[in-house]
């Protein structure tokens, strides 16, 4: 075989070879599925910030967020509404500011995915 068939057939190996199991999610697509989760979590329930160990580390931005989070205090059952508590989360979060899971905007009403 010629030298330019190698290096296409190695290219196309490339290609087609399993990379595990990283999720990809294009530059500006919203890595949250339509049921309101990521990486197995929902996003909606009690959440309880910690500083190790999170399920899913999280940024503030004030423009472009993936969710937009509304604390409420009782009754978290919709996308996007979290209770904060320090017992028996449903979400242990990690807030930091760079290379996040997940990017959210607080606001005061219509909680849910930013599309």
């Amino acid at each position: 075989m010629r030298p330019a068939a190698w290096v296409m057939m190695a290219a196309l190996v490339w290609l087609v070879a399993p990379r595990g199991h990283v999720p990809v999610v294009a530059a500006g697509k919203n890595p949250i599925l339509p049921d309101c989760s990521l990486k197995g979590k929902k996003l909606f329930g009690k959440v309880q910030v910690v500083s190790s160990f999170p399920d899913l580390k999280v940024q503030i931005v004030e423009a472009f967020p993936d969710l937009n989070v509304e604390v409420v205090e009782a009754s978290p059952g919709k996308c996007g509404q979290w209770m904060m508590t320090n017992k028996f989360p449903e979400l242990k979060i990690q807030f930091v500011t760079s290379f996040p899971d997940l990017k959210i905007k607080y606001v005061k009403a219509f909680p849910g995915i930013n599309n």
